[in-house]
């Protein structure tokens, strides 16, 4: 009692191409129960900013390297 696929290779393969031509990156590709294809694309606008290093930070990230 083998029932179809919901999905094939193909689909998720075609769905990934066009994200790409149309300029998105793709973080992760979701497969619900039904099927259905869900990209969940990177956001550049709510990525974290690298937090800013001290000056305090910096020295003693220095020196920490040439101590070891």
């Amino acid at each position: 009692m083998n029932r179809p696929a919901r999905f094939k290779k193909t689909d998720v393969t075609r769905a990934l191409k066009g994200a790409a031509a149309a300029g998105a990156k793709v973080s992760r590709v979701e497969i619900g129960g039904d099927g259905q294809l869900v990209l969940v694309l990177d956001d550049p606008a709510r990525q974290e900013a690298p937090s800013p290093v001290s000056a305090y930070d910096a020295w003693r990230a220095k020196r920490d390297a040439r101590t070891s």
